[in-house]
């Protein structure tokens, strides 16, 4: 399978501190990547870099096949679905207008910019997908927090990314928001089996059972990274976190405990 990402020997320093050290990733076409690790592991500085956000100290990545350092970073991040689920929307636009600034990359509608009938269709098609297809006229504010979601998620997919970047997709969300966006992200890779996507958090009751591989940060470092059945167990995972875990899968979903001690 052709790769989407890959990092090797990454460092970032801010300000003199290390944020990530020596970490290496591969991510393949319709693979499906949980990013796991505790507050302040790195997640979502690493999750920067793999979305063309910022530049590496040292290593490199290539993101779609471009080197970080040889192409334009905002040129990049255009064919790159990324879900923020802090996007900065202030105006009352519809959920219509809200995926189609996924085609502008803006946050608001530009001025004169008209879509083409391909790209209304497939606002159609990909708010169908999501279960928004009686919201699309619904505006912003009066959105649940798990319809936000999945309105993001509609909006990074409306360029055809290869690649969809999930920053804690299920923050804010309710039972029934989490498990409604899981579902969505369960049909969406079924539509888009060579989509691939990379899906940070710290729980592992948010991870669809679709998810194929897992990479575990502690401190900065790749602490596991690799299949699933391989990284997803309680004595990884307990280190991950530092606590004494039991891991358990049914149905393809996980749930963890904190294992009792005699």
């Amino acid at each position: 399978m052709s790769e989407v990402l890959r990092a090797e020997g990454v460092d970032l320093v801010r300000d003199g501190r290390p944020i990530l050290r020596e970490v290496s990733l591969t991510v393949r076409a319709g693979e499906h990547w949980a990013l796991l690790g505790a507050n302040g592991a790195g997640k979502s500085t690493l999750l920067g870099l793999l979305g063309a956000v910022t530049h590496p100290s040292r290593g490199t990545v290539e993101v779609l096949g471009s080197r970080l350092g040889r192409v334009d970073l905002r040129e990049l991040r255009a064919q790159v679905g990324h879900v923020n689920p802090r996007h900065p929307l202030s105006s009352p636009l519809t959920v219509r207008d809200v995926v189609l600034t996924g085609v502008t990359n803006s946050i608001e509608l530009l001025p004169r910019w008209r879509p083409s009938p391909e790209q209304e269709e497939r606002v159609e098609a990909l708010t169908a997908t999501l279960g928004l297809a009686a919201l699309r006229d619904a505006r912003w504010p009066t959105l649940s927090q798990g319809q936000r979601g999945r309105t993001l998620i509609a909006r990074a997919l409306m360029p055809e990314p290869r690649l969809l970047l999930l920053d804690e997709p299920a923050t804010g969300l309710d039972l029934p928001g989490r498990e409604q966006l899981i579902e969505a992200l369960e049909e969406l890779r079924s539509a888009r089996p060579r989509l691939a996507t990379v899906l940070v958090t710290h729980h592992l009751e948010e991870l669809p059972s679709g998810t194929t591989h897992a990479v575990l940060l502690r401190d900065g470092r790749v602490l596991a990274s690799g299949p699933v059945d391989e990284v997803l167990t309680g004595d990884q995972i307990g280190k991950c976190f530092d606590l004494p875990l039991t891991l358990q899968r049914h149905d393809g979903r996980w749930s963890v405990r904190i294992r009792r001690t005699a």
